[in-house]
């Protein structure tokens, strides 16, 4: 049977047509006894641990609860937070990094009645501010002293009738509208009955509004996605129909109660919310949480996942740590890149050969073994989505056995619109649609023109249950989001130009509105370009200029480790700052020779002319990347128009001065 019947007849369970609060108290029923939980411990001053609720986990190490455990937990802090009086509909905040408390906090609130809006924890006191007071917020859950301090600063401008903190905290001793997670459990812990709280569960319908979660900003003012029940669900649903135990699935990795999933995106995104959260939980997963980004690599050792979701940065700094680790001497620097060629080969080959399949073994032997036991040994899959992923780093992992399954959505689609099935991956495609999301296109922006596929070409419109009604407050925003057709269906416009392609699946190109339009009127999508420099060994990051100029040029942050590993196997001595090698000419010679490289791939008139190097990353600290790692382009502009002006301006004098030497060569 072809996986695509297989997705529309299977059955399970876990597909029901529920709210999220009874997909969980469903699941926990039937994984009573399963691992639901681990946490780590020295990271947090966990209240519900100090308050006797839970073990404290050993320091630096794991501890785990059942399904059984984390129910409990769940249905008291439910009765807790309808005692401070969250109803039906009453907006609550969590403002939090991803950590157990928030799964649990999510869970209950939403078991209360109430509808969680997030915050994420870079956000700053005026950001905070407005991320409580456009959704009207009751109450907020904070993660610990600095975000409770933080909250407390603009609650002036709030209309708040509670705080609650997952930890410990100093001072506020002269408030009962601020307490711990700890003692709001043992307040419904207290009250705490059955019947009243399957009561709250059955009051609330599927297409009930269930959370607002708050775009990025990086066009504009956030805006609050409504997303009900159902849009969630559905989408759990459909996603679990392309990942769950079908019995079609022999030999092809599956999401099920054996799977354990490394939770580290920010649950505030929808990406990690759904996948990470709902769609684990529904299918009786166990959840580790990697609770410090600095312990990452020994978190894969401590709790060696089979799974993971995550966004295609972090694939690029992890392969930049595998491939460090594995250079560390000239020899092993020639054997590592010999394996990946091998692996890149072998995996797009489809009669591989004796000779090749020797290489491969003999690769796995020497190299991939060890690249899959440094991230624990049991990654049977990625998944990979909030971005565009380079096609030539997902092959590099899917020739070590690692392989990385692309999806693609929005918040907007709760967010999953398609994904990579593990059957039939294609490599360079964002996947293939769920079973009930529709498409269409609007090839206007664009043109009529043919993909690399032979497919259309256009804005990508959908429409299904995950699509929300709309954002929070916006009616004006909500109506220039959707799109009629002549013959009365509405659709969702995602903004990205996509390839549709004759075998159903799906090729990114770029956002509409990051296309760029050269002066000589040609249209460049940036993002294929600053991906081929993904598994680049010298540059870092790259972002793509030359909207209204007459060519493409770059602001180029250099891989500065990586930098320093050329020079000394060059025995170049280069400079200790940052900003001294960004100016240092031997430097710019070696990032202009992968510039030259790269540019092999693409038209004339997409390949980058000039470029200025950068001393700093692009991060979430500085203000140029997302909570959700997307490049703030507005911010990176702005922050480097000098720069920016000096390329032009150059290439505009040298111009100029050609004219004028053409002009008067006949006098």
């Amino acid at each position: 049977m072809d996986w695509r019947d297989a997705e529309a007849t299977f059955e399970d369970p876990v597909l029901e047509r529920t709210t999220l609060p009874q997909m969980f108290e469903q699941s926990a029923d039937r994984n009573a006894e399963r691992s639901a939980q681990r946490y780590k411990g020295g990271i947090y001053d966990r209240s519900l641990v100090s308050a006797g609720i839970l073990p404290a986990a050993p320091s630096g190490d794991y501890a785990e609860i059942t399904y059984e455990q984390m129910q409990r937990i769940v249905r008291n802090l439910a009765a807790g937070f309808r005692d401070l009086g969250v109803g039906a509909g009453d907006r609550v905040g969590i403002f939090a990094h991803t950590r157990m408390e928030w799964a649990q906090t999510d869970f209950a609130l939403l078991a209360a009645g109430g509808v969680v809006t997030t915050v994420y924890t870079s956000s700053s006191e005026r950001q905070v501010q407005y991320l409580l007071s456009d959704p009207d917020a009751s109450g907020v859950v904070v993660e610990n002293q600095e975000l409770l301090d933080r909250t407390v600063a603009v609650e002036g401008d709030l209309d708040l009738e509670f705080i609650v903190v997952m930890d410990d905290y100093e001072g506020y001793d002269d408030r009962d509208d601020v307490l711990s997670l700890g003692e709001l459990h043992e307040r419904g812990k207290e009250i705490f009955d059955l019947d009243t709280y399957e009561s709250w569960l059955e009051s609330r319908d599927v297409d009930d509004l269930a959370s607002l979660i708050y775009t990025s900003g990086t066009t504009g003012q956030p805006k609050g996605v409504q997303l009900t029940h159902w849009n969630f669900r559905s989408n759990v649903n459909e996603s679990y129909r392309r990942f769950g135990p079908r019995p079609d699935k022999t030999g092809v990795p599956i999401i099920d109660h054996d799977t354990v999933a490394l939770s580290f995106l920010p649950l505030a995104h929808v990406f990690e919310r759904m996948a990470g959260h709902f769609m684990m939980f529904a299918a009786g997963a166990t959840v580790a949480y990697a609770e410090s980004p600095d312990t990452l690599r020994e978190d894969f050792q401590l709790v060696r996942p089979t799974s993971c979701t995550s966004v295609p940065r972090v694939y690029e700094k992890l392969y930049d740590a595998i491939r460090t680790q594995a250079s560390e001497s000239p020899v092993k620097k020639r054997i590592f890149q010999w394996a990946v060629g091998v692996g890149q080969a072998y995996h797009t080959t489809d009669s591989p050969g004796v000779l090749l399949e020797a290489k491969r073994a003999v690769a796995d032997r020497l190299v991939f073994q060890q690249v899959r036991e440094a991230i624990g040994g049991n990654i049977e899959f990625f998944l990979s989505g909030g971005g565009s992923l380079s096609a030539e780093l997902c092959a590099l992992y899917h020739g070590m056995d690692l392989p990385i399954l692309e999806g693609y959505g929005l918040t907007e689609t709760s967010p999953v619109i398609s994904v990579n099935p593990p059957e039939e991956p294609k490599v360079g495609t964002i996947g293939y649609p769920l079973r009930d999301v529709e498409l269409e296109l609007d090839t206007t922006v664009v043109g009529d023109e043919l993909g690399a596929a032979g497919g259309d070409v256009g804005e990508l419109l959908v429409r299904g249950p995950n699509v929300t009604q709309g954002y929070w407050n916006r009616p004006d925003e909500t109506e220039a989001a959707f799109v009629t057709d002549d013959e009365g269906t509405r659709w969702f416009r995602t903004g990205d130009v996509v390839e549709l392609r004759p075998d159903g699946y799906i090729t990114f190109r770029e956002r509409a509105k990051q296309i760029l339009v050269l002066s000589t009127g040609k249209n460049v999508a940036p993002g294929p370009i600053e991906d081929a420099y993904a598994s680049s060994e010298v540059v870092e990051q790259c972002m793509v200029l030359g909207d209204g100029r007459r060519f493409i040029s770059a602001l180029i942050v250099p891989s500065f480790e990586g930098i320093r590993s050329w020079a000394e196997s060059e025995g170049i001595d280069l400079p200790d700052e940052p900003k001294a090698i960004c100016r240092d000419e031997r430097v710019r010679e070696r990032i202009q020779a992968e510039i030259d490289r790269a540019n092999e791939n693409f038209e004339s008139y997409e390949q980058i002319k000039q470029f200025r190097l950068l001393p700093e990353e692009f991060n979430e600290n500085n203000d140029l990347m997302t909570p959700t790692m997307k490049k703030k382009r507005r911010n990176i502009l702005d922050r480097y128009a000098d720069e920016v002006n000096l390329i032009y301006d150059e290439e505009a004098a040298a111009e100029k001065e050609r004219t004028r030497g053409g002009a008067a060569a006949p006098q």
